[in-house]
């Protein structure tokens, strides 16, 4: 018999606070730039081709990022415009 009771959510961020230092806030910053450069022109570009103005495309990429890296599921997920 198959149990109907449902896996408890507990986002990633949590497991991935725990032991967070200084030097892996220096490297995340340096990767979030690195992808911030890539990733946001990329967010206007797919707004404007969707027909809307760039600052919603950028406004939806840092929405959409932080909701990603909250709930994501995986500590290499990839999320953004990449990631469809």
């Amino acid at each position: 018999m198959v149990s109907s009771r449902l896996h408890p959510f507990r986002p990633r961020l949590f497991d991935a606070l725990r032991g967070y230092d200084r030097q892996r806030l220096v490297a995340d910053i340096g990767a979030g730039l690195t992808v911030g450069v890539v990733a946001l022109p990329l967010a206007m570009a797919f707004a404007i081709a969707s027909g809307v103005k760039p600052e919603q495309g950028i406004v939806t990429a840092i929405v959409a990022g932080f909701l990603i890296s909250a709930l994501g599921g995986s500590s290499v997920q990839v999320g953004g415009p990449a990631g469809a």
